[in-house]
């Protein structure tokens, strides 16, 4: 198995991310754009999430699709960067239409993380810049983009180093890609005791986040790792948010079980994980070109596409701090 030309979600065919940031804010926003309404679940686990639209993601729920998943830092003030995106993408004519002559409604779930305490000028009052960050985004969508300290990661902290944006992919073979963006923020470590050798180190592939390795097999019998922060934690303040991609046509409750599968790799890249002081949480979002069987063996490729989902975002998680360090 081989990462895409990329390594990065932008792999899997029809997606663009972009970043905006602001340097004099710290702080930022990073927006996935899908070339169509796309099928998307989401699976929260973390304490303390901040969302927008999870609810309309459910199986149960009417809208089929999504035209975009919206990153932000900023708390819930960030939660106001998916109104840019919303306009920006109506005004191109993106998003359901009620009616032939209608007004296009975009579908735009979004999480936000907390990087109020990091640096930059945050007396914004009652202009945040997160709007603006959003309509930004789109305008700067591509399929290559920046990793580390840009957009939704300018202002992360992972433990008690920088976090930042971190993306990968995997060529599953005959067409079928799998894609993971990570904006990680966790109060955990990211690192074994060592302090060197990320925990997702058996599954780099080509030194995509350093290629350190631990020496021996050190032990991790604590439960809250020296190198997390954990001396002042409060909750809300941290999180790790993840989109997975893939191209394959897959309905919403099978979306939903690939975003439970790859919760497993913020489990597998941080320790602790899904904290009461995280919001910790996974959209996964699916295109229609590569068709399953419809016999038995499709539940096979769920499971196969699931557990891909999951390595690519422990890679993504270590990578989006590798780059960001």
């Amino acid at each position: 198995m081989r990462p895409g030309p990329r390594n990065l979600i932008t792999d899997v065919p029809g997606l663009r991310v972009g970043h905006a940031t602001d340097e004099a804010a710290g702080t930022g926003v990073t927006t996935i754009l899908t070339d169509s309404a796309w099928v998307g679940a989401v699976d929260v686990r973390g304490g303390g999430p901040g969302v927008r639209e999870t609810d309309t993601l459910a199986p149960e729920n009417l809208v089929p699709g999504v035209h975009a998943v919206v990153l932000s830092g900023g708390s819930v003030f960030g939660l106001a960067a998916a109104d840019g995106v919303v306009a920006r993408l109506s005004v191109r004519g993106v998003g359901l239409k009620l009616a032939p002559e209608g007004k296009a409604l975009p579908i735009v779930p979004s999480a936000i993380l907390f990087d109020l305490a990091g640096e930059g000028d945050k007396d914004w009052g009652e202009m945040p810049p997160y709007r603006a960050l959003g309509l930004a985004s789109v305008d700067a969508a591509e399929e290559d983009f920046a990793l580390g300290s840009v957009g939704a990661g300018r202002g992360a902290r992972a433990g008690q180093v920088k976090g930042g944006i971190g993306s990968v992919s995997l060529d599953l073979g005959e067409g079928l890609m799998v894609g993971a963006l990570a904006a990680v923020n966790p109060v955990g470590s990211v690192f074994m005791p060592d302090g060197k050798t990320f925990w997702a180190w058996p599954f780099e592939i080509d030194g995509e986040y350093g290629g350190a390795a631990p020496d021996g097999i050190p032990l991790a019998h604590d439960p809250m790792p020296a190198e997390g922060r954990l001396t002042r934690p409060r909750a809300g303040t941290n999180t790790t948010l993840v989109v997975v991609a893939t191209n394959a046509a897959l309905d919403k409750g099978e979306a939903k079980r690939v975003a439970m599968m790859a919760q497993d790799g913020i489990a597998r890249a941080v320790r602790p994980a899904h904290t009461p002081f995280d919001g910790d949480i996974v959209f996964a979002i699916a295109g229609d070109a590569v068709a399953l069987p419809a016999d038995a063996g499709r539940q096979r490729e769920i499971l196969r596409i699931g557990s891909a989902a999951a390595d690519c975002v422990a890679r993504a998680i270590a990578r989006g701090v590798f780059h960001a360090r």
